[in-house]
């Protein structure tokens, strides 16, 4: 099972990234696998009620790889971390089969409360670098989170958002099958609300225009009664 594991996220890693020559490389040289191994064994120490070592298990992990996950988080099957430095997964967060995670993200808390804390992301999603989800919230399957956006509220199936805080953006830009690198679909969609202060940029372009018609206007119907 465990040899079953490895294998099929080596190809995963392969499949998706172009840098990745072989599978020894693979294994060798990626950090965001040498994590999810570790992880599997400090899971493993946890779920048999011995938490100082599991805690202790992930702390070399972060040591080594520079990406720290409690002992008590869900991941999912074939889980890619791309580079990977600086990724934070909190204890009680959840990650689906197929997601890939670049650096800096963090699937954190939005408040101290006890319970559930950290967010549930589905299956076949993609946050790109930097982004933090913060909260039990849950984003959706086949979801993409912009590299460098805030989340802080539930995030619906196919749905891609990208901003501070995280807005979707429009449905023709919306997510679909297939891999969109740090999370941002092809088609150069912009953050909403800078789209938002792009329409006003330009309502009030052609505002000043029209009133600088009407004043030149006024100033040739002033210099005719004058003369």
């Amino acid at each position: 099972m465990a040899f079953m594991f490895l294998r099929e996220t080596i190809r995963t890693y392969r499949e998706r990234d172009p840098a990745a020559r072989s599978s020894l490389e693979v294994l060798l040289c990626y950090p965001g696998l040498h994590a999810v191994m570790w992880h599997a064994l400090s899971h493993w120490l946890w779920r048999h009620q011995l938490f100082l070592l599991g805690r202790f298990s992930s702390h070399i992990a972060r040591w080594l790889t520079g990406i720290e996950i409690h002992p008590a988080a869900r991941l999912g099957r074939r889980l890619v971390i791309d580079h990977g430095m600086g990724v934070v997964i909190g204890e009680t967060a959840e990650v689906g089969d197929d997601c890939y995670l670049y650096h800096q993200v963090t699937l954190g808390v939005a408040r101290t409360d006890s319970g559930k804390r950290h967010p549930t992301v589905g299956n076949n999603v993609i946050i790109g670098a930097g982004a933090k989800v913060l909260g039990p919230i849950t984003v959706g399957h086949n979801a993409r989170v912009g590299a460098n956006s805030v989340v802080l509220d539930n995030v619906p199936n196919d749905t891609t958002v990208v901003g501070m805080p995280a807005r979707p953006v429009d449905r023709k830009a919306r997510s679909r099958p297939g891999f969109d690198p740090y999370g941002i679909p092809c088609d150069d969609s912009l953050d909403p609300l800078l789209r938002d202060l792009d329409q006003m940029h330009c309502e009030l372009a052609e505002l000043e225009a029209r009133i600088a018609r009407v004043a030149e206007e006024q100033m040739r119907q002033r210099q005719t009664a004058a003369e």
